[in-house]
């Protein structure tokens, strides 16, 4: 089976449209994420070695160079994750199909729906991680960036910033199958302090990228 990130924009759009269940929102999170990190790089490559960017203090630069590594790995992993959330939602509809019929039947199709539950949880929640992490490190880029192209930086920040909140909604949707309180408690906890803190860099890039538009 080809992967999703393999298609073509429109066939990945159709796929997306279409009635089969998956891919869904949290592939779609992990897009946005990988789109929110392909775009900064963008704006790291038409920085680095132009005049402007020569002229800056060296512990600038040094730090400019290893968010946009940072961002790089970044992107790499959610590209990883556009297709992974769509491989648990289909270990999920897998553990669903097992039979019944019997008590020990019934026990190890609970025990992998557990299973492939859990799993389905996690990516999302990975891929909020790694959302959090890009605007981690748009700060300094958005700062001290390329300006003509300041505006794919806010882009940027819009999209990691969509990518951290659906896949967040992913997260939840999953939670009341999960049998294990300790692992929703903490799924729960990770998602509300992901939102909050991922919110204020959000504003404080885009603040950044609106002052420099002017």
């Amino acid at each position: 089976m080809s992967l999703l990130v393999d298609k073509t924009v429109k066939d990945y759009c159709d796929i997306l449209a279409s009635k089969e269940p998956a891919p869904g929102g949290g592939s779609t999170a992990a897009l946005s994420g990988a789109l929110a990190a392909s775009l900064t790089m963008m704006v790291v490559n038409l920085s680095v070695g132009k005049k402007a960017y020569e002229a800056l203090d060296e512990s600038i630069k040094s730090k400019f160079v290893a968010d946009g590594e940072i961002i790089q790995d970044l992107k790499d992993q959610l590209t990883g994750l556009v297709d992974e959330d769509t491989n648990a939602f289909n270990k999920f509809m897998e553990a669903m199909k097992l039979p019944k019929d019997t008590d020990e039947q019934k026990a190890e199709r609970n025990a992998k729906m557990q299973e492939a539950s859990v799993y389905a949880l996690q990516v999302p929640l990975t891929t909020a991680q790694r959302c959090f992490e890009i605007l981690q490190n748009q700060e300094t880029i958005a700062a001290y960036g390329n300006k003509n192209a300041v505006s794919d930086v806010g882009v940027g920040a819009l999209l990691a910033l969509a990518g951290l909140e659906g896949a967040v909604l992913n997260v939840k949707i999953n939670l009341p199958g999960i049998e294990d309180e300790a692992i929703r408690e903490l799924a729960a906890s990770s998602c509300k302090k992901l939102l909050e803190e991922g919110r204020k860099l959000q504003s404080k890039i885009m603040d950044i990228v609106n002052s420099k538009i002017g």
